[in-house]
């Protein structure tokens, strides 16, 4: 069982990271630092889309965008460190 919990837990740990670099790639995109008339750059922003974007999506249905800023990475972000949380202490407790 404990196997199950550290894979679990490296997995929203990669999760995380993805969410970070998508909003970094997204706000390069809009700045026009990174063109994605690029191949691989355009493979990068589109794999990070569909892992990401079931998420925010879900959560944009609930959180509209303030002021025009999209919070749902930010919430999505410390959901995700919550459930890490929780499972880090069932590890230590557990």
């Amino acid at each position: 069982m404990l196997a199950i919990w550290q894979l679990l837990y490296t997995i929203i740990s990669y999760y995380i990271f993805a969410v970070v670099v998508a909003v970094i790639l997204t706000w390069l995109v809009q700045f026009r630092v990174v063109n994605t008339s690029n191949q691989f750059v355009y493979m990068v922003c589109d794999f990070l889309f569909r892992i990401t974007e079931p998420l925010l999506k879900r959560i944009r249905s609930i959180v509209p965008a303030i002021g025009g800023v999209d919070l749902s990475p930010l919430i999505l972000l410390l959901a995700l460190e919550l459930v890490r949380s929780l499972i880090r202490n069932n590890l230590i407790y557990g």
